[in-house]
């Protein structure tokens, strides 16, 4: 196990690199971070220059890979680090230069077993595109189809599971200082995190998600998944068709090419809608430069790195909650949050309406040119406060990626209004799902279920008792030493001297 000391040096590495780009001031204005952390936050800037404006993108960037996709996972928790970072970490993309092409080819010759002009009749040295995980290359295979080829760059996953430790570490010791920090529950952040990077780190998980996403859109034939080559997909390589079109990035390339903006605006807004309603599994990292506009105006996604799942139950909730606020029903809005025990049975209902009121009737009918997110989910993590909600890891993913979805859909038609967009899409699934017919054949099996627990109950009712809502059940956390309290002094001491002593040696070295 790695010692505290050793993280305590990685962190200040790291709060060095943070320092610099102003990302650590915010944190020790805030109130509510614990009197160590600022400590801390204070003694890895200590020395810098602290610019006036924070740059939370270019810090991550500038502490490593791992740091990279931890910020894409941070900009799901507006409630940690504050809204103008999380929108600003939404925007967070792997800008990285590449690995050397040797390596690469070795890497693919390796996991695919042959060599590479037995797979390839032309394979590009210059990647399109080098991520913080992966790099992709263009291809053309031995039987003519084009195809875009991503493999895992050398020595990443070391490199992750070094890091995740150290996360894991840092935020078991946050967490166990109590107050607001702990009811954030910053472990199961880095919980979520860990299921990201293990699906990421492994690129056949991440052909199964495409290949499951595909089979999914098929009703949806106006978004495309593109599909894969299992021949040559391995846990290092990932083989699929490449998506010739134009980036929702590149606006202007979208009119000059003559596409319906507002169409494809529409049709991001279906699928989405159907992924993460219907399905309960959705692509997770829809930002624009995921997203393509095909000649034919399809719209077509890549990159299935980041994928989301809610169960049935929490879906049912999830359209009730989004009808309830596109007709102004906050008081079934209320019950849902009561029903999924999301709010404490001692806070009162009519309280808890009058709060979703405060939040929804300023945004009704308005177009999202005219909505401020970033009031909106002020609004909201005060409710959560307010009412005493502990943060519910698995609907983060989605909360962030519903922010971004919008942003997109924006940026394609600034008039667009996501509640008209929603509300048929909504109201037919609800009527399908919640009719009479389907509320017998739930309830029927749902009396079998319990029939069947019976014994068990018996047996195990202080196990089954109370009844789990509709959140899932937590991520297993990994067993970390927490320090007490007077020993965080020792141990940052500890950790200055030994990286003194480092540097002393350096000096003498040189």
């Amino acid at each position: 196990m790695t010692q505290p000391t050793v993280h305590l040096l990685r962190l200040l590495k790291w709060g060095r690199v943070l320092a610099r780009h102003g990302v650590l001031a915010p944190v020790e204005r805030d109130p509510s971070t614990p009197r160590v952390v600022r400590r801390i936050a204070r003694l890895a800037r200590f020395g810098t220059r602290v610019p006036a404006k924070p740059a939370y993108a270019d810090a991550f960037v500038a502490v490593g890979p791992a740091a990279i996709k931890f910020g894409q996972a941070l900009a799901t928790r507006a409630d940690l680090v504050g809204e103008q970072a999380a929108l600003e970490l939404q925007l967070l993309q792997d800008r990285l230069p590449p690995a050397p092409f040797p390596l690469i080819r070795a890497a693919v010759e390796q996991a695919l077993g042959k060599p590479i002009e037995e797979l390839f009749l032309e394979f590009d040295e210059v990647p399109v595109g080098a991520a913080s995980i992966a790099q992709v290359h263009r291809a053309i295979t031995t039987d003519g189809r084009q195809v875009a080829v991503k493999v895992l760059r050398p020595g990443i996953e070391e490199e992750f599971e070094k890091a995740i430790e150290t996360y894991e570490w840092a935020a078991a010791q946050v967490e166990a200082m109590g107050g607001e920090v702990a009811r954030l529950r910053p472990r199961a952040t880095i919980a979520m995190f860990k299921q990201w990077t293990a699906r990421e780190l492994d690129l056949r998980r991440e052909a199964a998600s495409a290949s499951e996403l595909r089979e999914n859109m098929l009703p949806e034939s106006a978004f495309h998944v593109p599909d894969i080559d299992w021949s040559r997909t391995a846990q290092r390589v990932l083989t699929l068709e490449w998506i010739d079109g134009i980036k929702l990035t590149e606006r202007d390339a979208l009119i000059a090419a003559g596409h319906d903006l507002p169409q494809l605006a529409r049709i991001l807004v279906r699928a989405f809608l159907r992924q993460a309603v219907v399905d309960g599994f959705f692509h997770a990292d829809l930002h624009q430069g995921n997203l393509f506009a095909l000649a034919d105006g399809r719209l077509a996604a890549v990159d299935f790195g980041i994928m989301g799942r809610i169960d049935r139950q929490a879906r049912l909730w999830l359209a009730e909650i989004l009808y309830g606020l596109i007709t102004g029903n906050y008081r079934r809005v209320a019950e849902i949050h009561f029903e999924a025990q999301y709010v404490p049975g001692h806070h009162n209902i009519d309280e808890f309406v009058t709060a979703l009121r405060a939040v929804g009737e300023p945004i009704r009918g308005l177009p999202v040119k005219d909505i401020s997110i970033g009031h909106m989910l002020e609004g909201l993590f005060k409710i959560t406060r307010d009412f005493d909600m502990p943060v519910q890891p698995h609907l983060l993913l989605l909360q962030k990626t519903m922010v971004m979805e919008e942003g997109v859909a924006t940026n394609l038609n600034p008039d667009i209004n996501m509640w008209e967009t929603a509300a048929p899409f909504i109201e037919e699934w609800v009527r399908s799902e919640l009719g009479p017919e389907t509320r017998a054949a739930d309830a029927i099996i749902e009396h079998v279920k319990t029939f069947a627990k019976i014994p068990e109950l018996i047996r195990r009712i202080d196990y089954y008792y109370p009844p789990p809502g509709a959140a899932p059940p937590p991520v297993p956390l990994p067993e970390v030493m927490v320090i007490r309290p007077f020993g965080w002094l020792r141990y940052a001491v500890t950790a200055l001297l030994g990286a003194a002593a480092g540097v002393a040696g350096l000096l003498i070295l040189t």
